[in-house]
């Protein structure tokens, strides 16, 4: 399995539309596709106030090319989100085992 790590900087007037639009288009766009494990999203502290994340676990790296494209270690972001977006990175990691 493959964890891929996505987070998002916004710019703070902009997170009550974002954090809406995050959970409405970005969760359910991510769901729906096959091999995905789980999805999980996070939003910030105060460590990383206008940070947020998604954490979705994949069956292998056919499932998250299959989502993502050829190259898949970019981020995916809907055409709609891409206003909200200052920066953001992707990281992917193999999973090893349970803790």
């Amino acid at each position: 399995m493959i964890a891929r790590i996505f987070r998002v900087r916004i710019r703070p007037e902009q997170r009550t539309d974002f954090e809406r639009r995050f959970l409405e288009d970005s969760v359910p766009m991510v769901k729906s596709n096959s091999g995905l494990v789980s999805v999980s999203v996070g939003k910030p502290t105060k460590w990383v106030p206008n940070g947020y994340v998604m954490v979705s676990i994949w069956e292998n790296e056919t499932s998250i090319e299959a989502f993502a494209g050829k190259d898949w270690n970019r981020p995916v972001i809907p055409s709609n989100m891409e206003k909200f977006v200052v920066e953001c990175w992707v990281h992917h990691y193999e999973i090893f085992g349970n803790a």
